[in-house]
């Protein structure tokens, strides 16, 4: 059954087309990035923002893979983020990025580019692209704006219509994503007035066919009218990311081909936030379910109880919006990334309830990189700070790569050294220690390669320690269970009940050092960081293939042997020669001093 499950492991790692493992920053080399901290003011920040930063960028590395990343602050407004493997710069922008979300209504929408005309706001269509779906179990989906941000460009692909509101969205919306800034407090408690009671400060409708309103702030108005949207998906525009503002301008995060070829941006004055990111209790990426009709992945999104009605509270004003105007920009809810609208869909089909939703979009843009990267940013929370990276420099492998001579070069003679005091005191039962340790370094280097391309476990030297000091763990099991075999020759018993009498009370050792250890290894990765944490990680790792070689390998062979005349009869190179026991058992005895006393 070993043998199975070897052949079966082995077969994995041939079919995931690696045979080496993955390497270290300290072994390979890497990339290391610096991310400064801006701050509104100029001033350095406090520190215990810049703590916070550190923790949730922890968890970031952390949450790319056991990869062995390390992130430490350095001076009072840098953080130095060490990641293992050549080209980590889009991995290093995942973490050091603030990620906050907003969820806020709709006031008025026009076109964002100069060249084009004013668009007026047509009325949403019934198409997929443009409406908000309700689902059974409290879901629902709404297609969002624009395509990945990360790297926008114009060459996005023409979308069904060439209207705003009823364009293909590049993403779609089934619950809030979250972020924003943990130490900032929603603003939307304050609901927005009705359409159609604006008040005594609304200009009249203006010459892009909005009429602002509700909309009480004449600078917003005047911001959204003179602002001007890169259509390569530039800075945001000011303000736009402040959570606290009641009232701000954004654009879409990508740029737009209507079915004409005409680049389309589109730009936003958005009333009060309603839901903040930090409202989302969970998110995670998830494959496309043919079965539902999708074909990109997705950011499955379950709110907290107080997001939850937010979200549903804001969904209903934009549905009652809907049904009082189809075309009034009221109807939309955007969702803001980092200052830039990913989606404004109409909430056109009535309220979203239920506390959960989903963000996917079309398979050449929402691919399975940004579905994870969008996910782990939102899921382990916004960054207090805005960082900016100001330096990257690559990390050569010369070093490491001698590091890691030195340390095989050490693995190797403490192998060679524990094989040959087997064979010199066990005689011919140190094959089956020789066996067993050849079997179990099979296994820990074919789970080191699965576990380098599943979860990014990349080999340092830490791991190395640990997988050195893991031969002294397996061989204890050996010598426990070699030793109970001897001690119940050397009580008179035939060698193969010895073989099963000795395993029942062995294995209860074992089992429990291995437990020790195992459990030292546990509290050591979650309390520990960096290199501790991969030496505990390697440490554990052996201490499971140790139980699973002893009991599935180690026993079974030596009830095999024990069958045989060369042990069975306790040849003198076998190791197992009773007589010769027992008689190394009387001289000790016999030379046992034992005090006596005299009486006076």
């Amino acid at each position: 059954m070993l043998f199975v499950v070897m052949a079966a492991l082995t077969g994995v790692m041939f079919m995931q087309g690696k045979g080496t493992p993955k390497l270290g920053l300290d072994l390979a080399g890497g990339t290391t990035v610096t991310l400064t901290a801006h701050t509104e003011n100029g001033k350095t920040p406090p520190g215990q923002q810049m703590d916070q930063a550190v923790k949730i960028m922890t968890q970031r590395v952390n949450g790319l893979g056991v990869s062995d990343g390390e992130v430490a602050k350095q001076g009072g407004n840098n953080i130095v983020v060490n990641l293992p493997g050549q080209g980590q710069t889009r991995a290093a922008e995942t973490i050091g990025s603030t990620a906050k979300l907003q969820f806020r209504q709709v006031f008025a929408e026009a076109s964002g580019l100069p060249s084009q005309a004013p668009a007026t706001t047509p009325a949403p269509t019934a198409s997929p692209s443009g409406k908000a779906t309700g689902k059974p179990g409290g879901k629902a989906t709404i297609p969002a704006t624009g395509g990945p941000s990360a790297k926008p460009t114009t060459s996005a692909e023409p979308s069904d219509t060439a209207t705003p509101r009823g364009r293909a969205l590049s993403k779609a919306l089934t619950a809030p994503t979250p972020s924003g800034s943990p130490s900032a407090k929603p603003t939307g408690s304050s609901s927005p007035k009705p359409a159609g009671t604006p008040t005594a400060q609304v200009p009249p409708v203006g010459a892009d066919g909005n009429d602002f309103a509700g909309v009480d702030d004449k600078a917003a108005i005047a911001q959204f009218q003179r602002t001007v949207c890169d259509p390569k998906g530039g800075p945001t525009v000011p303000g736009s990311n402040d959570v606290n503002r009641k009232w701000v301008v954004a654009c879409d995060d990508k740029a737009e081909k209507d079915d004409k070829g005409n680049i389309r941006v589109t730009k936003y004055l958005l009333g009060p936030v309603r839901v903040l990111g930090e409202d989302v209790k969970s998110a995670s990426a998830m494959p496309p379910d043919t079965s539902q009709g999708q074909s990109s992945w997705s950011v499955n999104l379950t709110f907290t109880g107080k997001g939850g009605n937010q979200f549903s509270q804001t969904t209903t004003e934009a549905s009652k919006a809907y049904q009082s105007n189809p075309s009034s920009p009221q109807a939309q809810v955007a969702i803001v990334l980092d200052g830039q609208v990913v989606s404004a869909p109409s909430i056109n089909q009535g309220p979203i309830t239920g506390g959960s939703a989903r963000i996917d979009g079309p398979a050449e843009s929402f691919t399975q990189t940004y579905a994870e990267d969008l996910s782990n940013k939102l899921k382990y929370g916004a960054l207090p700070l805005e960082f900016k990276m100001s330096a990257i420099d690559e990390v050569s492998s010369t070093l490491g790569a001698d590091q890691l001579r030195g340390g095989l070069i050490a693995g190797g003679i403490g192998l060679a050294l524990v094989l040959l005091y087997c064979m010199v005191y066990y005689r011919g039962l140190g094959l089956v220690a020789v066996g067993s340790l050849v079997v179990a370094s099979w296994m820990t280097y074919v789970a080191v390669v699965i576990l380098g391309e599943n979860i990014g476990w990349r080999l340092s030297l830490p791991h190395i320690i640990g997988l050195i000091v893991s031969i002294g763990i397996t061989a204890d099991s050996f010598i426990v269970y070699f030793e109970r075999i001897r001690d119940e020759l050397r009580a008179g018993r035939a060698l193969r009940p010895s073989v099963e009498v000795a395993w029942k009370r062995a294995r209860r050792t074992i089992l429990v050092a291995d437990a020790v250890t195992f459990l030292a290894a546990v509290v050591l990765y979650f309390l520990a960081v960096g290199g501790v944490a991969g030496f505990a990680f390697a440490m554990g790792l052996t201490t499971l293939i140790d139980v699973v070689v002893v009991f599935f390998f180690t026993k079974p062979l030596v009830a095999l042997l024990s069958r045989t005349k060369f042990f069975g009869r306790g040849h003198k190179l076998s190791g197992l020669d009773a007589k010769r026991l027992r008689r190394t058992a009387q001289a000790r005895a016999n030379s046992t001093v034992r005090p006596t006393s005299q009486e006076v």
